[in-house]
């Protein structure tokens, strides 16, 4: 590899041939700021913060574009330099909406950190400001374009990471608009509802809809018996929307944390996460045994489900018919709960705290009211307890852990592995791999399924049988396993797909900045999450042992069916 040698600040670097002076600067700790740059993903030099003066040159250069070359001199902070990118800033800032105490944002915004950084006390830049209306049409995601600073970045995740292309650039110069195409709403467009855009943009333009003040209403309700149930990721994201290092864990404080906002009960979503792989593997067993669609595809993710119902209709055979966990646990509460507390379920009320947006959407979809109700009331994001736990007060340092309830408390590591890209197959695995030899796994770790990669294929042994298996996260990623079902080349008999890069805790939404890094973090700490817990194969959680002989009977039976299984909507190009 040809190393280029240069010169930045006074400073001697070599780089590899091909990087950029962004990227040399970073080797040699000098931070150069940026806004529209996304590492991998967004390097299109627009926002032009990231200037810097090249000897030689006749203007500044974007250090985000452009490449280094041999025996070049950059100076990164002289006064031109800062007088230029506080220019930039007034200009950014002169056509912003100053509304930042209110701001969903505040104090975790890019361009407010920016403004301070560089001591803006005032703009000297006065004129027309563009006026766009809010799009609240979505039930997860809200666009306020007042506060969009054209980084483009939202429209490189959603096309580039997620295939989906539901976001584009509209109009020119002064009256550039980035929204779906002929400025249509979200909610009708093919927009999966993922919410990878609400991470990476740097300002408020787009975040998920709040329904914290729903949760507050209930909690206050006398009449209402509030349940709340928790995604496996959640356990090792919450903890940094108070300002914990990410990948630390907190599940005890958070189930305490839960128990002080007011919530009757604290439940696991883990429970229903074992209760999954004991319906889904049963499901794929018959189809392997009695004949169905293969390979056969997860179905708990609910982004990747509507992706599929937007852009791969006539693969939805594939999909298990098996609901989300999520969905599982609200059709429980409200008949198996309700029934053992004695409580009316028209008066049970299901919140969920997901490390999704997309979750948000599910739980109203019409499919899921299989108890009688909505399932599932109400969705929050951890960014959102995240702001419950400020708001009361809490500190997750002062709260002494605490045990979930039974009996939709009781978990696996199996479950709690759902959390990451993987998981669910290895999961999975365990439990089939026992259920169909009889055996005793002695190694339950499926590293195969483990990691970033965005495809990963493996053969594992299950008795006398083959079994060829793909994992995928990240929409973009899962297109080049579904083109392969589509044109009839694929072999594999059991396919996890997850919609959000990194899977549940890559989800959009989670704390934000969430990147490559981070992501790894909370994924180690879900698999030192599984490593601690007594029981790590779901069939042998005992609570959902009970619930079968108490109440579903057999998975895949009659009631089981009813309320655990679904169908799904063919909706094709725009429709929503």
């Amino acid at each position: 590899m040809k190393m280029i040698s240069l010169m930045i600040d006074k400073q001697n670097v070599s780089v590899p041939e091909g990087s950029t002076i962004l990227q040399a600067a970073g080797k040699i700790g000098v931070r150069i700021p940026t806004l529209c740059y996304l590492k991998d993903i967004n390097v299109i030099g627009a926002c032009r913060i990231c200037m810097v003066q090249v000897q030689g040159a006749r203007t500044m250069m974007a250090a985000c574009v452009t490449p280094v070359t041999e025996g070049m001199i950059v100076r990164t902070n002289t006064p031109e330099v800062i007088a230029a990118r506080r220019v930039v800033l007034e200009l950014i800032l002169s056509d912003h909406p100053m509304e930042c105490l209110t701001c969903v944002r505040n104090q975790n915004c890019e361009l407010q950190r920016l403004a301070e950084e560089f001591n803006i006390k005032g703009i000297r830049f006065d004129g027309a400001r563009t006026e766009y209306g809010i799009d609240d049409s979505s039930p997860a995601i809200q666009r306020d374009p007042r506060k969009c600073i054209l980084c483009r970045r939202c429209i490189s995740v959603c096309s580039e990471v997620q295939g989906v292309k539901a976001l584009t650039t509209g109009h020119r110069g002064f009256n550039t608009l980035i929204a779906p195409a002929f400025n249509e709403r979200l909610a009708n467009v093919e927009c999966v509802q993922c919410g990878q855009c609400s991470l990476v943009c740097p300002t408020g333009a787009i975040h998920e809809v709040d329904d914290t003040e729903k949760v507050w209403a209930a909690l206050a309700d006398p009449k209402k018996h509030v349940v709340v149930q928790t995604a496996p990721a959640t356990r090792v994201q919450v903890g940094e929307t108070m300002g914990a290092a990410p990948g630390s864990i907190v599940t005890g404080q958070m189930v305490a944390g839960l128990r002080r906002l007011g919530f009757d009960k604290v439940f696991d979503t883990d429970f229903t996460a074992d209760l999954t792989i004991l319906e889904e593997g049963n499901e794929l067993l018959q189809r392997l045994q009695n004949g169905g669609a293969l390979p056969m595809i997860t179905s708990c993710s609910p982004g990747w489900i509507k992706f599929a119902e937007h852009f791969y209709p006539e693969l939805l055979p594939h999909l298990s018919t098996c609901k989300s966990p999520q969905q599982m646990f609200g059709a429980l509460a409200k008949t198996y709960y309700a029934q053992k507390a004695g409580i009316d379920p028209s008066d049970v009320f299901v919140v969920s705290v997901m490390p999704c947006t997309a979750k948000k959407f599910e739980c109203i979809r019409p499919e899921m009211r299989s108890s009688g109700y909505q399932d599932v009331d109400v969705v929050l994001t951890s960014r959102e307890l995240g702001r419950m736990f400020k708001q009361a007060g809490l500190s997750m340092e002062n709260l002494p852990p605490e045990e979930y309830d039974a009996p939709l408390g009781i978990s696996t590591g199996a479950g709690e592995i759902f959390g990451a890209s993987g998981g669910v197959m290895e999961a999975a695995l365990r439990t089939v791999y026992e259920v169909v030899t009889g055996q005793s796994l002695e190694t339950i770790e499926f590293k195969e399924c483990r990691g970033l990669d965005g495809v990963k294929e493996a053969t594992v042994q299950v008795g006398a049988l083959p079994v060829r298996v793909a994992i995928t996260n990240g929409l973009g990623n899962a297109r080049k396993v579904l083109e392969k079902i589509r044109e009839g080349s694929s072999d594999h008999h059991f396919i996890e797909i997850m919609c959000c890069p990194g899977g549940c805790v890559g989800g959009g939404g989670s704390p934000i900045p969430t990147n490559k890094e981070i992501r790894l973090n909370r994924i180690d700490a879900v698999y030192r999450e599984d490593e601690r817990m007594a029981l790590r194969k779901s069939h042998d959680n005992p609570a959902v042992a009970e619930l079968y002989k108490e109440f579903l009977e057999k998975p895949l039976g009659h009631k089981s069916h009813q309320l655990l299984h679904t169908h799904y909507t063919e909706r094709g190009l725009n429709k929503t």
